[in-house]
């Protein structure tokens, strides 16, 4: 339930306050609360208090700013398959003709949501089961889409990123390894435009993942879904954009 995301969130603002005062508690938190939790040293603790208590304000309001994503095709790198209905993305092994129009990503396997966001709040989930490696967040609009490609901030992208099955990184400028108790099933994405706020929750264990904070939002952003090579067959598994359910 969303209240328990919420009680999540109270507990650990307290457990960065008694950080702050009491350095000699400085330990690992409850992994079966917060498995992966991060705090940034470079990052004050009034930054990561805003942070919390916006996250704590609109989870309650999650439903509300859940947005329809369906993928563009005309983004695609031309060996990812798409769904009909556009929820869904694996990589093929053949190189599919397509127009190669600015739009496109040509070296990595990159789609991108057919709308852009350029103020206020939203959300999506994204089903990773199945899966050894991939990566998701939002990128802004003139992200590189022809040749190379950093998965960090500064290349205009907000995303985790997972490989070797179970190692997961926040995709930094320096990449943060995420220690999570159990391998992602579905991930949701919520974005604060205006406050400058990418998190990522795990859906099934109704925890807070990560979250860029203090970022500065100048143009469109787009849901960003990469499934990776598909490995031989063991990550063959697709991205699926997911309807959020309700009850969770």
């Amino acid at each position: 339930m969303i209240q328990d995301r919420l009680t999540k969130i109270e507990e650990i603002q307290h457990s960065v306050k008694l950080r702050k005062i009491y350095p000699s508690l400085c330990r690992p938190l409850d992994s079966k609360i917060w498995a992966g939790i991060r705090i940034n040293t470079s990052v004050s603790v009034e930054t990561l208090r805003r942070a919390l208590t916006q996250l704590q304000k609109t989870l309650d309001e999650k439903l509300s700013q859940t947005v329809d994503v369906t993928l563009d095709p005309n983004t695609a790198n031309p060996e990812l398959i798409l769904s009909e209905d556009g929820k869904k993305v694996r990589h093929g092994n053949i190189k599919q003709y397509h127009p190669n129009h600015n739009k496109r990503f040509d070296k990595y396997m990159i789609v991108l949501g057919n709308k852009g966001f350029s103020t206020g709040r939203f959300y999506f989930e994204v089903q990773v089961k199945g899966k050894t490696q991939w990566s998701l967040g939002v990128a802004r609009e003139s992200i590189n889409r022809k040749g190379a490609l950093n998965l960090c901030p500064e290349s205009g992208n907000w995303t985790l990123w997972q490989s070797n099955e179970k190692e997961y990184k926040a995709c930094e400028s320096s990449p943060v390894s995420l220690s999570l108790n159990v391998k992602l099933q579905k991930v949701g994405v919520f974005v604060d435009y205006e406050d400058g706020l990418v998190s990522f929750y795990d859906v099934n264990s109704k925890s807070h993942i990560y979250s860029f904070t203090g970022q500065s939002f100048t143009e469109n952003l787009y849901p960003f879904l990469s499934p990776w090579s598909n490995g031989g067959g063991i990550n063959s598994a697709p991205l699926i954009i997911s309807p959020v359910n309700y009850n969770e």
